[in-house]
């Protein structure tokens, strides 16, 4: 019984949720939408901070933009060499890092408010802090505290929308289909990184703001469409549930499953997420807001379904998504490909690794529901430790900057691609759909939120670092960085045999109960053995009849 609704259901396992109908994908494919933020503002600063009239903007070098270098190219700085011509590491890590930071604690309070108001307005608050943070970066021109202010602040709203709509679209995707769908999340962030690219390749040689304010501006478009378009959606069922407010839940969730809200199947479902947060709701108590918090870090680590190894689970898989290097390429590939040496557009480059990101990310649609979470995280994270080995082991031989081999740098391209399509069939989608699944309702949106937070944490490390890693006049690690991110791969590796389980097929109560009752590397084989509203008494009677109403107690 819950929010004064007398809520029965079933004990056939089979039917906890309605079949799969048409409005369900289109609102995912709408709330999927948010991606575009998270891949834009990830896309464009890389190729920004290559940009001749940004360089000149913050370093003071001029450059001429008609004069035919003898190779071909166009375009030459003043009194400087094309090696003196980049932005120092110190700016271009602040200004890279800076977003990420914003994104960070945005992921943690957007979690926090999505428990409070609601999974859809907190979207759409995110919308327009991000639209402030984009303003303040087009109001400015050499101010670079200005600039950094922006990046934060837009970084904040990132947070905001990267956090929850993760968290709305797995309460509200159905389960047979849920992999593939909040895959589509990760598919919208590439499309993002994409728009990013052409933006940049088109104005990359405006001797005017224009080269970079335009791509900044285009963010508006984002900002716009999502936040109009969320308040045409319902808001999440499970949020109504958990805030008591059945007879909205029942509405919602009719909404979201094309189904008459008298359907056995809503009532179904309904009284299954009624029963799963009433058995959490004796295992993790709400007491006051900061049990709230503490509650996500309750348990013992050895126990697969405590709240500390499910937030252990979460973050942890963030950190090693991270780990395997991929923001690298698209954060700083136009540097380094110019690097290289031999590579005369490393815009062109920079567009064709991302139009392959792109491409490959919609084979996970598939792959991610036939095979499962853990096979694609195996299968990815061993591609990708071949793929970056042999990417470092060409760059210390045949494709050293001396030794002018045009041939050795192309399958150094070529294996970053496929290290790039392993990614994004594997990695770049199936961490987030594992993270949206883990977490039992009490504690979800903190623990999404914890988890998207220590994405961007470990974002903001890298983007911080890694300029020092392969700048000229600092480590100079060049291609042998990719031994680095190849050897973390191996951790990411590990972390997923281990701790990661199977959830394929499961509704999140499903899968709730599958990290109860057995191990990640047994969970592959666990079927439901009942449904929890037989366990907390939810059902007319032992037979699991389905009461054909849902009424008001009298």
């Amino acid at each position: 019984m819950a929010g004064g609704v007398v809520i029965t259901g079933t004990t056939d396992v089979g039917r906890v949720e309605a079949p799969v109908t048409a409005k369900a994908y289109l609102i995912c494919a709408f709330a999927a939408f948010g991606g575009i933020f998270f891949g834009y503002d990830t896309g464009w600063m890389g190729g920004v901070l290559a940009m001749p009239y940004f360089i000149t903007l913050y370093t003071g070098i001029p450059y001429d933009y008609n004069i035919v270098n003898p190779d071909g190219t166009i375009g030459a700085p003043i009194g400087a060499s094309k090696e003196e011509f980049v932005l120092p590491s110190s700016t271009q890590s602040l200004f890279t890092s800076i977003l990420s930071c914003g994104t960070f604690f945005g992921a943690l309070v957007g979690g926090d408010i999505a428990d409070f108001v609601g999974r859809r307005p907190t979207i759409i608050s995110g919308c327009f802090v991000f639209a402030v943070g984009c303003i303040m970066q087009i109001s400015s021109t050499n101010q670079e505290v200005l600039f950094v202010f922006g990046r934060l602040i837009a970084g904040v709203g990132v947070g905001f929308i990267s956090a929850v709509v993760i968290l709305y679209m797995s309460e509200i995707a159905p389960k047979k289909v849920r992999g593939a769908m909040v895959s589509g999340y990760q598919f919208c962030i590439t499309i993002g990184i994409l728009l990013a690219n052409c933006v940049v390749y088109a104005t990359q040689n405006r001797p005017d703001t224009g080269s970079y304010r335009i791509p900044i501006g285009v963010q508006f478009l984002w900002a716009l469409v999502l936040g109009v378009g969320l308040f045409i959606l319902p808001e999440s069922p499970r949020y109504y549930v958990k805030k008591g407010r059945i007879e909205e839940a029942a509405k919602a969730l009719a909404f979201v499953r094309g189904q008459p809200l008298e359907s056995d199947f809503v009532k179904d479902e309904l009284a299954e997420i009624v029963a799963n947060n009433e058995f959490e709701m004796q295992h993790i108590p709400q007491t006051s807001y900061v049990g709230s918090w503490t509650a996500c870090f309750k348990g013992s680590l050895s126990h697969g379904n405590s709240s500390i190894r499910r937030t252990l689970l979460g973050a942890g898989l963030q950190c090693m998504q991270q780990f395997t290097g991929i923001n690298f390429v698209f954060y700083f590939g136009p540097p380094f490909f110019k690097q290289l040496g031999t590579i005369s557009n490393p815009f062109l480059i920079s567009l064709i690794t991302t139009l392959v990101n792109v491409l490959s990310t919609p084979i996970s649609f598939y792959t991610i529901e036939k095979f499962g979470r853990r096979a694609l995280l195996l299968t990815g994270a061993t591609g990708m430790i071949i793929s970056q080995f042999i990417v470092g082991a060409i760059g210390v031989t045949e494709g050293r900057l001396e030794a002018h081999n045009s041939a050795a740098v192309s399958a150094m391209v070529a294996f970053i691609c496929i290290n790039i399509s392993f990614f994004a069939t594997t990695w770049g989608p199936t961490a987030w759909v594992v993270v949206g699944e883990v977490f039992p309702l009490p504690i979800r949106s903190r623990g999404v939120g914890i988890s998207t937070a220590s994405n961007w944490f470990w974002n903001t490390i890298i983007a911080v670092i890694t300029p020092y890693l392969v700048g000229e006049h600092e480590a100079n690690l060049g291609p042998k960085v990719f031994f680095l991110w190849g050897s973390l791969c191996f951790l990411s590796l590990t972390f997923a045999y281990f701790l990661v389980p199977e959830l394929k097929g499961l509704s999140l109560e499903q899968a709730d109960m599958c990290m109860q009752e057995v191990s990640p590397r047994l969970s592959s084989k666990w079927k439901p053995s009942h449904t929890f509203a037989s366990e907390m008494h939810h059902v007319e009677d032992n037979k699991g009849l389905v009461n054909d109403t849902v009424s008001e107690k009298v």
